[in-house]
């Protein structure tokens, strides 16, 4: 897979703009070794093809994989009112000798607090 080096220096159309270099990169085969090494953390997708929850394996010498699953339309309470938004599962899976789960709990409940603020 395509790494993003440095993924914290970068803001949300940085990495959109990286994303799409690496992507095409690799679709035209010319990507370099460099492109391809070096990750720690991966983000992979069930949900393009439909699927709603999975337990994505973490690929050493990586130490977390963030699963996200497919977006459809739930039934959920806003303001006292049952009204259908679109919802998405998450999963998060860790290597314990390297992050302490309660610390990948945190981070994920972060990551789904920023998910929740763009309403």
């Amino acid at each position: 897979m395509p790494v993003v080096h440095n993924a914290d220096a970068h803001d949300l159309v940085g990495l959109a703009r990286t994303i799409e270099h690496l992507a095409e990169g690799a679709r035209t085969k010319k990507l370099a070794p460099g492109d391809l090494t070096g990750g720690t953390f991966t983000v992979t997708t069930t949900g393009a093809k439909g699927g709603l929850l999975a337990t994505p394996i973490v690929h050493h010498p990586q130490v977390a994989i963030l699963g996200v699953h497919a977006i459809v339309d739930k039934p959920v309470v806003r303001d006292g009112q049952i009204v259908a938004r679109p919802m998405t599962n998450l999963s998060l899976s860790l290597d314990h000798r390297v992050v302490d789960g309660q610390v990948g709990a945190d981070f994920l409940y972060e990551v789904i607090a920023n998910l929740e603020a763009v309403r």
